[in-house]
């Protein structure tokens, strides 16, 4: 039998005058911050192509970042370190981050569209802002697919440039995630400061090799 899709329903927009859309990346990588951004796009200057990040070349990611910072009203990045990580667990620092994008706003929004089934809680000077959580939000709503762009963006460029640094872990290439290659690399050069030393994989390497820890 043809496997049948769930296709999710429209979104319903909520009654509010300034929406930002909120998403993060880097949940899963073994290396570095994760990385959230805050967008509040202006209905006057539409933005063509918004879609979740993942479904978008690299190329196609950078061009519309350019745009996003060009003509949205407001955008901010946020992040939580790999020791606030290994110290709150990826879901609170992830929580973390999605706050201080946020906060790092240049125009408070009166209501927060979070990417997934959970948001935290967005307060500022006047008390609590209004949020929701919109699963597959990336692909739903235009505010969170901007976010996720910006964050999936900027994470990557830190990659990358954390590549230039130690070219010998592929950073450029795995981005940070665990795989085959990675794990190899990291048992071969050993575990760097950037790294999640809470996440398993790390932590078996410091548990079981011989190979002292590097230094950033």
């Amino acid at each position: 039998m043809p496997v049948v899709k769930k296709v999710l329903p429209p979104f319903e927009y909520p009654i509010a005058y300034c929406i930002a859309g909120v998403d993060e990346v880097g949940r899963g990588p073994l290396v570095g911050d994760v990385v959230t951004a805050a967008v509040i796009l202006d209905p006057d200057n539409p933005i063509a192509g918004l879609m979740d990040s993942k479904k978008l070349s690299e190329k196609k990611r950078q061009q519309l970042s350019v745009e996003i910072k060009q003509n949205a009203i407001a955008w901010s990045i946020g992040r939580a370190s790999p020791e606030e990580i290994d110290t709150l667990n990826i879901l609170h620092a992830t929580m973390l981050a999605m706050q201080r994008a946020v906060q790092g706003l240049s125009i408070t929004p009166d209501f927060v569209l979070v990417d997934g089934n959970r948001c935290p809680t967005f307060a500022h000077e006047n008390g609590e802002i209004a949020s929701q959580s919109v699963v597959k939000g990336d692909a739903r709503v235009i505010e969170i697919s901007a976010a996720s762009i910006l964050a999936k963006v900027a994470r990557d460029d830190e990659m990358i440039a954390l590549d230039k640094l130690y070219p010998y872990y592929g950073f450029a290439q795995h981005k940070g995630y665990p795989t085959k290659a990675h794990l190899e690399k990291i048992i071969e050069h050993g575990v760097l400061d950037c790294y999640r030393r809470s996440f398993k994989p790390v932590a078996n390497v410091l548990a079981n090799s011989a190979i002292p820890n590097k230094n950033n």
